[in-house]
């Protein structure tokens, strides 16, 4: 039986439970999958965390997945370009106990219908994943975005290149699949 899918803020309660499952040793399953190319995880301490990392996680551009009312992620957004109307979205399931279930999906496609009514003069919401990444490109594609573009080669992880690759919907394309 599926289970149900919010998107909503933070409640502080979780923010113990939020820092267990993002800090899960010095290799979280979670880190390689989410820019693992990115040399920026570093194991903190919970203090640390409530001092340096709360303030990100209770701003309005980022919200907790929440399965059965159980903290399991958070989607996020962020401008690229306030004054032109960028704004891209992102998503991380940081307990791998939720992955391959359509959860994902379901929490992005919440979370880009909330991004579209918070920003009425929105026409674009814009994904950046990496082609490592097979299940955040079917997951973007099953829910309506659009593949943009490629970027070859940009992404080396593991003696390996890797293309970033750009997804986007527009708002009457969003509107369309209502």
């Amino acid at each position: 039986m599926k289970k149900e899918v919010t998107v909503k803020k933070i409640d502080k309660t979780d923010f113990e439970h939020l820092y267990s499952i993002i800090y899960q040793g010095e290799s979280p399953k979670w880190k390689k999958w989410n820019g693992p190319y990115f040399d920026d995880y570093k194991v903190i301490d919970y203090e640390t965390f409530l001092k340096t990392e709360i303030d990100f996680f209770k701003s309005d551009d980022v919200n907790g997945i929440y399965i059965d009312e159980i903290l399991v992620g958070t989607v996020s957004r962020y401008w690229q370009d306030r004054k032109t109307r960028w704004l891209e979205v992102g998503i991380v399931i940081y307990d791998s106990n939720y992955w391959y279930s359509g959860y994902g999906s379901k929490a992005l496609k919440i979370w880009t219908t909330k991004t579209f009514n918070d920003f009425s003069e929105l026409e674009h919401v814009g994904l950046t994943t990496w082609s490592g990444n097979i299940s955040m490109m079917k997951s973007a594609e099953k829910i309506g975005y659009k593949l943009e573009g490629r970027i070859r080669k940009v992404r080396y992880h593991m003696n390996e290149y890797f293309d970033s690759i750009k997804y986007g919907v527009l708002r009457e394309e969003w509107e369309s699949l209502k």
